[in-house]
């Protein structure tokens, strides 16, 4: 058995120094066809363009922002998801505010259902000539309901979209904040919690040099293979099966711009389902077979064994620097960087190992 694994183990390392380049590049080359087709041919600079947003997701400094509006219409018909006016002032680090009226509304099906006061919708556009309209609609997260628990939650979800972030530029950046909201009528005590904004789909798209492509029902396997390699890998490292290409959920496309042959990119999105967050309400499909989202599935499609040689040592390479996001990220408790980093621990063992990464993403990877 322990010459098995050995062989099992050279066979691994001979992939792995061959293959490194695979999956290193994807990550950082990833934009690069639609990067070449930009120096072709100059474009005047679009003044809504994302660098222009008051430089929202180039910084990570956590913003102040105070949310006024008739908190009753907001909580007793979120499940309308309407707009509804507010006024929002907005303080950033350098103690620079901006204060002016918006338009929000409920999003997200179960947090409409569940939470006191579900993730928003922002519409800056509201206002024109306002200056906060460049930032134009933003999704934004914030505590499902009242409580330190539930702001971990938060907390623990914002460091999900930093880890993919560390992985690959093709994700959605996202900006942290205290929220302060506020009755417009008096009629209900304000509170605060912890929320975050997540960058808009044609930003980062086109950031990436591509554009969001709108289909339905795409075939997992009719995406980037080394991307959605990358991405089925995460998931697995966050505990995350809450996610679909072909049925359109948690999952984001977009492809190369100015072409309409190359295979789209599956961007991920919206983690409070996952073993990282370890929500209350968070429960695995019953077809999964497991109790708890702290139980790992793999829901990737086959890969050769260079393939997943590559991807693990791409995260091998991450590592260092996603502990450190953890540690270091100082509004959560260490009892809750501990838990974190005790989960991504027994990922680490997996990818580390080869006889275990060849069990846990070739054996057992999804049938075609």
């Amino acid at each position: 058995m322990k010459s098995n694994l050995s062989n099992v183990r050279i066979i691994f390392l001979a992939f792995v120094f061959s293959c490194l380049g695979t999956l290193q590049s994807v990550s950082q080359d990833a934009a690069k066809p639609a990067a070449d087709t930009a120096k072709k041919a100059k474009k005047p600079k679009d003044p809504n363009d994302s660098t222009k947003k008051i430089k929202l997701f180039k910084e990570s400094t956590p913003l102040q922002m105070t949310i006024l509006t008739d908190m009753r219409q907001l909580v007793g018909e979120k499940d309308k998801a309407e707009f509804q006016k507010a006024t929002v002032s907005l303080k950033l680090p350098d103690n620079t505010e901006y204060k002016e009226t918006i338009e929000l509304r409920a999003r997200g099906n179960f947090r409409r259902e569940y939470c006191y006061v579900p993730s928003l919708m922002l519409n800056f556009e509201a206002t024109p000539d306002g200056k906060l309209s460049s930032l134009e609609k933003l999704k934004m997260v914030s505590s499902c309901r009242l409580g330190k628990v539930y702001d971990g939650y938060v907390l623990r979800e914002y460091l999900c979209y930093k880890m993919w972030n560390i992985l690959t530029p093709m994700s959605f950046r996202v900006r942290l904040m205290q929220i302060n909201f506020t009755d417009s009528e008096g009629k209900r005590k304000p509170y605060s919690s912890y929320g975050f904004f997540i960058e808009d789909v044609d930003d980062m798209a086109k950031r990436n040099g591509c554009r969001e492509m709108e289909i339905k029902k795409l075939h997992t396997e009719r995406t980037n293979r080394s991307f959605m390699t990358m991405v089925a890998m995460f998931q697995y490292m966050i505990g995350n099966t809450d996610w679909s290409v072909p049925g359109d959920h948690n999952i984001k496309l977009i492809q190369v711009r100015d072409s309409a042959t190359t295979l789209p990119y599956a961007i991920p999105y919206d983690f409070d389902y996952s073993g990282v967050v370890n929500a209350e309400y968070a429960v695995p499909d019953e077809q999964l077979g497991t109790t708890s989202v702290r139980e790992r599935v793999y829901r990737g499609f086959p890969r050769t064994t260079e393939e997943i040689a590559a991807a693990c040592q791409l995260y091998l390479s991450k590592k260092q620097e996603i502990y450190d996001l953890v540690r270091n990220f100082e509004p959560l408790d260490k009892k809750d960087k501990d838990d974190i980093i005790r989960f991504l621990d027994d990922f680490y063992k997996v990818v580390s190992d080869p006889a275990r990464a060849k069990r846990e993403f070739i054996d057992n990877a999804r049938s075609l």
